[in-house]
């Protein structure tokens, strides 16, 4: 079946009136829309709008909290604890994130630890935030186990995500986003959307074996082998562990993790106080023409540089409407009925349509 397309504004006011018959600030809702339009619109529909579901059942259930009272812990100069009373990740994050820059602009460097947040969406979006102060963003998040250290057949680390970010003058950010597993979780359900297979080496089922039915995976498989599970234990160290909230180890006395519980460090650098800002941003400019410039390889069309496909996909969605599989479309069907929203025209229609076309 073809997928169905859907113009990024409506799909992110439909999103937001979602999220307000959730419970949320009307602010904050069109926050969390935003962060998931944004990953569909850049081709990462693994963190978009197919999330709404998942996050939905989390709020009812009481593990995600529509109005958090989000706190500074412990705060120096350049350092700050974050407790996130498990808001949706976008509300907490941004506010870490601007703490962070805030932090920059004083000391030259920025850093935020926050525990106790929910799913953060696509992590690019806080380090493009970072950039777009003029600064070198990091962010990186981890959670319970759902990836196999290698050698093992079960989960023993998260599939922790990474993000770096830096200003270009001549274009968009240069931004790295990646998990340290081969494919998100959320890879593994667009493919059930889409009713389709998943290559062998995404994920094993429950008994540790390599599976291409996206359904049976219980386990993820790290990036590289031994450096996508090296970078994601290092991760935990950098996050749950600083945050003193460990999401790795056994708990004491029986303490159970709310379900979907994350911890997540966010850094900002001021290029201004290390070196002259504007000769940084050129430079990366001449980088990135650098690679594109290089000898290809035999049947390479050509060199990208991290987040050059994304911006591309972004312009093309942008022009010719988001696709979603039909399993996704079903989800926001369900939703629209449920929270008595409207849906997208598009995915009213029984086939595939495009932005502003009659359903």
């Amino acid at each position: 079946m073809a997928d169905t397309r859907v113009g990024a504004a409506e799909l992110q006011t439909f999103a937001t009136q979602v999220f307000v018959a959730l419970g949320l600030p009307p602010a904050d809702a069109a926050l969390e829309a935003e962060v998931l339009v944004w990953a569909n619109l850049r081709g990462i529909d693994s963190h978009g709008v197919q999330r709404i579901a998942e996050y939905a059942r989390q709020i009812e259930a009481g593990h995600m909290n529509p109005r958090p009272a989000i706190r500074v812990l412990r705060e120096t100069p350049s350092l700050a604890l974050v407790d996130g009373d498990w808001a949706l990740g976008p509300v907490v994050t941004v506010f870490a994130v601007d703490c962070a820059v805030e932090k920059a602009r004083r000391t030259g460097v920025g850093w935020a630890v926050i525990r106790n947040t929910m799913h953060q969406g696509a992590m690019g979006y806080y380090t493009e935030r970072i950039a777009a102060a003029g600064m070198a963003g990091i962010a990186l998040a981890s959670n319970r186990p759902n990836m196999a250290p290698t050698g093992a057949r079960v989960p023993g680390v998260h599939n922790s995500p990474i993000s770096i970010a830096v200003p270009r003058r001549g274009g968009p950010p240069l931004d790295l986003d990646m998990a340290t597993s081969v494919a998100a979780f959320g890879k593994i359900q667009v493919a059930v959307d889409a009713d389709t297979a998943i290559p062998p080496d995404w994920g094993m089922d429950e008994t540790g074996t390599v599976t291409t039915d996206p359904r049976r995976v219980r386990t993820l498989l790290p990036a590289g082998h031994y450096k996508g599970y090296g970078l994601a234990l290092l991760f935990e160290c950098l996050t749950s562990l600083l945050a003193g909230n460990p999401l790795l180890l056994p708990r004491a006395g029986g303490d159970e993790v709310r379900p979907g519980t994350q911890n997540s460090t966010v850094a900002a650098i001021d290029i201004a106080a290390v070196t002259a800002a504007d000769a940084y941003a050129a430079q990366v400019d001449e980088l990135v023409e650098t690679m594109h410039r290089l000898p290809l390889a035999a049947g390479a069309r050509e060199v990208l540089v991290p987040g050059e496909r994304e911006e591309r996909v972004r312009g093309e969605r942008l022009r010719d409407g988001i696709p979603l599989p039909a399993g996704t479309v079903a989800k926001l069907r369900a939703a629209a009925e449920r929270f008595q929203v409207a849906l997208p025209a598009a995915c009213r229609a029984t086939a595939c349509s495009r932005p502003g076309s009659a359903p």
